[in-house]
Protein backbone atom coordinates (compact mmCIF):
# COMPACT_ATOMS: atom_id res chain seq x y z
CA UNK A 1 0.00 0.00 0.00
CA UNK A 2 1.41 3.14 -1.11
CA UNK A 3 1.56 6.11 1.80
CA UNK A 4 2.78 9.54 1.22
CA UNK A 5 2.66 11.35 5.00
CA UNK A 6 3.61 14.97 5.37
CA UNK A 7 4.34 16.01 8.82
CA UNK A 8 6.24 19.36 10.51
CA UNK A 9 3.78 22.36 9.89
CA UNK A 10 2.27 24.41 12.00
CA UNK A 11 2.26 28.08 13.34
CA UNK A 12 5.07 30.30 12.99
CA UNK A 13 5.59 34.09 13.63
CA UNK A 14 7.50 35.87 10.65
CA UNK A 15 10.98 35.86 10.18
CA UNK A 16 10.81 32.02 11.97
CA UNK A 17 11.30 28.33 10.62
CA UNK A 18 9.76 24.92 10.41
CA UNK A 19 10.95 21.67 8.74
CA UNK A 20 8.82 19.29 6.76
CA UNK A 21 9.15 15.90 6.32
CA UNK A 22 7.72 13.74 4.17
CA UNK A 23 7.23 9.67 4.57
CA UNK A 24 6.95 7.49 1.73
CA UNK A 25 6.29 4.05 1.77
CA UNK A 26 4.71 1.18 -0.42
CA UNK A 27 6.93 2.16 -3.60
CA UNK A 28 10.91 2.27 -4.34
CA UNK A 29 11.55 5.30 -3.11
CA UNK A 30 15.29 5.71 -4.43
CA UNK A 31 13.40 5.78 -8.04
CA UNK A 32 11.60 8.43 -7.43
CA UNK A 33 12.06 12.65 -8.18
CA UNK A 34 10.21 14.10 -5.49
CA UNK A 35 8.73 17.24 -5.12
CA UNK A 36 7.07 19.83 -2.69
CA UNK A 37 4.26 22.15 -4.12
CA UNK A 38 2.08 24.56 -1.76
CA UNK A 39 -1.14 25.72 -2.43
CA UNK A 40 -2.51 28.83 -0.66
CA UNK A 41 -6.18 30.11 0.03
CA UNK A 42 -7.95 31.35 -3.89
CA UNK A 43 -4.42 30.34 -5.39
CA UNK A 44 -3.51 27.59 -7.64
CA UNK A 45 -1.03 24.98 -6.35
CA UNK A 46 2.57 25.85 -6.89
CA UNK A 47 5.73 24.03 -7.74
CA UNK A 48 8.19 24.92 -4.62
CA UNK A 49 10.86 22.54 -4.87
CA UNK A 50 12.22 19.70 -7.20
CA UNK A 51 15.01 16.74 -5.89
CA UNK A 52 16.27 14.22 -8.55
CA UNK A 53 15.88 10.37 -7.29
CA UNK A 54 19.60 10.29 -6.17
CA UNK A 55 19.57 13.28 -5.01
CA UNK A 56 22.10 14.85 -7.08
CA UNK A 57 19.72 17.73 -8.82
CA UNK A 58 17.79 20.06 -7.02
CA UNK A 59 15.95 22.95 -7.88
CA UNK A 60 13.75 25.25 -6.04
CA UNK A 61 10.95 28.17 -7.03
CA UNK A 62 12.54 32.06 -7.31
CA UNK A 63 10.43 33.30 -3.59
CA UNK A 64 11.98 30.57 -2.10
CA UNK A 65 16.05 30.56 -3.01
CA UNK A 66 18.24 31.16 0.00
CA UNK A 67 15.37 30.47 2.21
CA UNK A 68 14.19 26.82 1.37
CA UNK A 69 16.41 23.75 1.30
CA UNK A 70 14.64 20.61 -0.46
CA UNK A 71 17.15 17.54 0.84
CA UNK A 72 16.18 13.72 1.34
CA UNK A 73 17.37 11.02 2.69
CA UNK A 74 17.15 7.48 0.24
CA UNK A 75 17.85 5.43 3.48
CA UNK A 76 15.01 6.48 5.14
CA UNK A 77 12.15 6.82 2.70
CA UNK A 78 12.10 10.71 3.41
CA UNK A 79 12.01 13.90 1.98
CA UNK A 80 12.60 17.36 3.93
CA UNK A 81 12.23 20.71 3.11
CA UNK A 82 13.80 23.46 5.78
CA UNK A 83 12.16 26.78 5.50
CA UNK A 84 14.01 29.96 7.38
CA UNK A 85 13.00 33.86 7.03
CA UNK A 86 9.30 32.34 6.59
CA UNK A 87 7.07 35.62 6.09
CA UNK A 88 3.22 35.38 5.88
CA UNK A 89 2.99 35.06 2.04
CA UNK A 90 4.26 31.74 2.47
CA UNK A 91 1.42 30.28 4.88
CA UNK A 92 -0.08 27.50 2.64
CA UNK A 93 -1.15 23.59 2.61
CA UNK A 94 2.18 21.94 1.78
CA UNK A 95 2.43 19.01 -0.21
CA UNK A 96 4.71 16.32 -1.55
CA UNK A 97 4.73 14.05 -4.40
CA UNK A 98 6.79 11.57 -5.83
CA UNK A 99 7.10 10.69 -9.43
CA UNK A 100 8.97 7.96 -11.43
CA UNK A 101 7.72 7.89 -15.56
CA UNK A 102 3.87 7.97 -15.21
CA UNK A 103 3.58 6.63 -11.64
CA UNK A 104 2.60 9.65 -9.12
CA UNK A 105 1.86 9.94 -5.61
CA UNK A 106 0.65 12.62 -3.33
CA UNK A 107 0.29 13.13 0.46
CA UNK A 108 -2.77 14.76 1.64
CA UNK A 109 -0.91 17.99 2.65
CA UNK A 110 0.32 19.92 5.89
CA UNK A 111 -0.57 23.29 6.67
CA UNK A 112 2.20 25.93 7.16
CA UNK A 113 0.71 29.14 8.64
CA UNK A 114 2.92 32.40 9.41
CA UNK A 115 1.33 35.06 11.65
CA UNK A 116 2.13 37.15 14.46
Amino acid sequence: QVQVVESGGGLVPPGGSLRLSCAASGFTFSRYTMRWYRQAPGKERELVATISAAGGTISHTTSVKGRFTISRDNAKNTVYLQMNSLNPEDTAVYYCNAQWISYMYWGQGTQVTVSS
